[in-house]
């Protein structure tokens, strides 16, 4: 997005940006190249003949139920289904029927779910290198890569059938759109392919409130694309500070994440910028007629907390202000979407996509 605003210099993207100069069949043939590498090396770990020995170990040490829960990014998956939530209710003046609340909410869930534990089992030797991540079930290989592959796919088809089943069609479609994207495109591909690789995964990320607005309409409509647009905007200053404060891992795995190609400073930077963006974006549901003036009061006064702890990171050199950032970011986001959904029913207005 910044780079669109010209504020990117040259050389940012490995891409060229003129679509005069895009040589389209490198472009296929490097992700083709990137996806079959990952898949190939994945595809070998699953596919190990065990012994009789492994087979031995497996049933006598087989996972806990807290090792497949972890898999799950449990935290981050609460987080999307609380923007979830939120998108169904913004989508109706009305109450929203129990069964839509509870079908929906368990389909993005498994759905959710399997993407992460794909991402676990994709990233297991990068994860079984990082600090933040080495104790992680299959890094540690307290679940195997069979039994991780087994867990993804019984949960993303569970997910997607209750999904189609249940709520919508449209729902389901778009759920598998951004398994695909996150678990596939953006793991296997962006993530090492490209210092943008958040900015263009984040749209993946950033769905959930869709979801939860399909489930309720069956229709993909303004009100819904807008929740995606805020969290779309959140999601490059929120990673980012974490990526700043793990610069050195990321480097010696080899994964180019914005800190480690393009420096701290240059980083910090551009989190002030897309922050920026962040809290325009944040006030386009009033300015639309979507909510009230008390949204757009929480709103300003989030924006604003984020900004400062934007600015510490650039302007000073306290070592934890990128942790601390990365921290408010998560309490930013639950509570902007909360007020979203208080706003809507104390201070109701009438909104048409």
């Amino acid at each position: 997005m910044v780079a669109y605003l010209g504020l990117a210099p040259a050389g940012f993207f490995r891409v060229p940006l003129r679509l005069s100069q895009i040589d389209l069949s490198a472009i296929w043939g490097r992700f083709f190249m990137q996806m079959g590498r990952n898949f190939g090396r994945i595809r070998g770990q699953i596919c190990d003949i065990p012994t009789m020995t492994d087979i031995t170990h497996t049933i006598l040490r087989s996972p806990s139920w807290r090792d497949y829960l972890e898999m799950c990014k449990p935290r981050v998956v609460l987080l999307m289904l609380l923007c979830t939530l939120v998108g169904m209710f913004l989508a109706t003046n009305e109450m929203v029927p129990l069964d839509v609340i509870v079908f929906g909410s368990l389909g993005v869930a498994l759905v959710a779910s399997s993407a992460a534990a794909l991402n676990h089992l994709v990233d297991a030797n990068i994860d079984a290198k990082m600090a933040r991540t080495r104790n992680r079930p299959l890094a540690q290989g307290r679940v195997t890569n069979m039994q991780g592959a087994v867990f993804v796919g019984v949960t993303g088809i569970a997910g997607i059938g209750v999904l189609a089943v249940l709520i919508n069609p449209l729902t389901a479609w778009l759920n598998l759109a951004s398994w695909l994207g996150y678990g596939v495109v953006y793991t296997m591909y962006l993530k090492r392919a490209t210092p943008q690789n958040i900015v263009i995964g984040g749209l993946f990320g950033a769905a959930p409130p869709l979801f939860g607005w399909t489930a309720v309409t069956g229709s993909v409509d303004g009100g819904g694309l807008l929740l995606v647009l805020i969290i779309f905007a959140w999601t490059p200053p929120h990673f980012w500070a974490l990526a700043i404060d793990r610069m050195e891992e990321y480097r010696d795995v080899d994964i180019p994440m914005l800190p480690v190609t393009h420096g701290a400073h240059y980083t910090k930077v551009h989190i002030l910028l897309y922050t920026i963006i962040m809290v325009i974006t944040s006030v386009l549901p009033f300015v639309i007629g979507m909510s009230n003036i008390l949204y757009l009061l929480a709103a300003l006064a989030l924006g604003a907390g984020f900004m400062y702890w934007a600015l510490v990171m650039l302007l000073t050199d306290d070592e934890k202000a990128p942790m601390e950032t990365f921290r408010y970011s998560i309490f930013y986001l639950m509570a902007i979407f909360v007020a979203l959904l208080v706003d809507h029913y104390l201070f109701p207005v009438t909104y048409t996509s």
